[in-house]
């Protein structure tokens, strides 16, 4: 009867009052704390299958990155189900417009088996990511284990003006440049989330149920009402 009482009210209070995000604009992510977040979409490398000179290339490139980092680096790693509906939609699509019988029952057989095989399988997706922070006080003040902790303790809300955002943001994008010019040295090719990308990985993240059927509004298409 609770249960029942519970699920029949109203949410009144949203999610974002729960989390450390205050904002994401120019490609970076403002905490409410008032530091700074850039985060890179990562390639992968299959190791295994590089040459024992390759392997103690990356491997030396990777302690030389680790050696001349000054500031701490979180790294994410999500696993989804493979989504491959538009995929078969367009198969469907290739079926439909098919003229010759024999081809276009093939086209059939084939999407059924993929769709098939990505149930059976239960084939899953993985997507690295690696996210560059930047506090301007606690980089000077606290120790690297502290700075670290940081990366997931509550923050505390901070409003920063313009000058002050563009001027960590400058800061930031060296940090993330340094990053790039690191990854690509071990052979890894990395991207920096724009803003429509951010939103939808924290969207994405935070309604992992809905986000396949509720798709977002691309950014330069919303209107703010005050």
């Amino acid at each position: 009867m609770k249960s029942k009482k519970i699920a029949g009210k109203k949410i009144k209070e949203s999610t974002q009052k729960y989390l450390d995000i205050a904002e994401i604009k120019e490609d970076c992510v403002v905490l409410k704390d008032g530091t700074l977040r850039a985060v890179l979409l990562v390639s992968s490398i299959n190791f295994s299958l590089k040459s024992e000179d390759e392997q103690n290339a990356i491997i030396a490139a990777y302690v030389s990155f680790l050696n001349f980092l000054e500031f701490p680096l979180q790294i994410v790693i999500q696993s989804r189900r493979l989504d491959i509906d538009s995929y078969l939609e367009r198969l469907k699509k290739i079926e439909k417009e098919q003229t010759n019988e024999l081809l276009r029952m093939q086209t059939a057989e084939y999407r059924e088996y993929v769709s098939e095989l990505v149930k059976l399988a239960d084939i899953m997706t993985k997507r690295f990511y690696l996210v560059v922070p930047y506090d301007p006080l606690s980089d000077k003040q606290k120790s690297w284990f502290k700075r670290f902790l940081g990366l997931f303790t509550a923050a505390q809300a901070v409003k920063i003006n313009q000058e002050q955002f563009e001027k960590r943001k400058r800061a930031l994008s060296q940090r993330v440049d340094h990053v790039l010019t690191s990854l690509n040295s071990m052979g890894l090719k990395a991207v920096v989330l724009d803003t429509q990308s951010l939103i939808e990985l924290y969207y994405n993240t935070y309604n992992p149920e809905v986000y396949n059927t509720e798709k977002l509004v691309e950014v330069d298409k919303l209107r703010v009402e005050e």
